[in-house]
Order: C-alpha cells, then structure tokens, then sequence
C-alpha cells in the first residue's frame, strides 16, 4: 500500500507542477512571438511567496541576493543588447527558487542550454548565417532564450523535489 503524501508534500508537487506549467507557456511564448509574458514572471514571483513557506530549507535572504545578482548581471547584459527584457526579468524571477546554493548550477545550465539552443537554430536556420553577414540582422533576437531559462528552472526545482520525494 502507497504511503498518503503529507500536505507539505503536496503543496511542494503543487507549485512545482505550476512553476513547470508557467514556465512551459512563457518558453512558448518565447518561441511563438519572441516575447515573454509579464503576467509569468509575475506568476512565477507569486508562486516563490508560496514556496517560501512549503519548500525545503529555502532561505528568504539567499533568495532575495540570488536575484539581486541575476538582475544586475542581466541588466548589464540587456543595457548591452545582449539579452532581452523578458528574459532578464524572467531570468530574475526562477533565480528566486534557485537562491545563493543552486544559482550557480540555473547560471550555469542556462548557459549551456541558451548554447545549445544557438546551435540547433544556426543549423536549422543556415540561410539567416548568411543575411547576418551581409548586412546588419536581427538574427540574435531569434534565439528565444526564455527556453533555457525554463529548461534551467526545471532543471533547479527537479533537484529540490528529487530530494524531497
């Protein structure tokens, strides 16, 4: 007989679920239009406030520096056109769960999965290589890197509710 799953448990698997739902529709968002609801990063901050008090040994104050930091990383990145506004605030917003003791493995499979993304639309995308070299493009604007983000999200809650499970 399968053990009944405590209500801290289900709150867990609860706003995990909607933390994967929210972040699944911002990253085909991203895909579709290239832009990334308010209305999820909101959400997403929403459901942060409720984690605070289910989730496992999570710390405001690590939380709160973890974003701080992502925000300033990100915002230089997007003051530099590197990175777009939707994906600095989304990005800020995941770095919430993440806190100071998993930032650096978001920081870090993000990158990885923002790489790999780049490299699946450069060869699928090749005739874009070649308008980007003969003249001025928007080609990066067409990496929607809200898809690394939310891979790197589930990436983070999958090891908080792995090891609570």
């Amino acid at each position: 007989m399968a053990a009944i799953p405590s209500p801290l448990d289900t709150a867990r698997w609860i706003v995990a679920t909607l933390f994967a739902a929210v972040l699944a529709v911002a990253a085909l968002s991203d895909i579709r239009h290239r832009r990334i609801p308010n209305w999820t990063v909101l959400a997403v901050a929403a459901l942060f406030g409720v984690w605070a008090f289910v989730g496992p040994a999570v710390s405001v104050v690590s939380s709160l520096a973890a974003a701080g930091i992502v925000l300033l990383t990100t915002g230089v990145l997007y003051a530099f056109g590197l990175l777009g506004a939707g994906d600095s605030k989304l990005m800020t917003a995941v770095a919430l769960f993440a806190g100071l003791g998993h930032l650096v493995q978001f920081v870090l499979v993000t990158i990885i999965a923002g790489g790999v993304l780049a490299l699946a639309s450069l060869v699928i995308q090749q005739a874009q290589i070649f308008a980007m070299i003969r003249s001025e493009s928007d080609f990066g604007r067409g990496i929607p890197y809200g898809v690394a983000i939310a891979v790197a999200g589930a990436v983070v809650m999958g090891s908080f509710i792995g090891a609570h499970v």
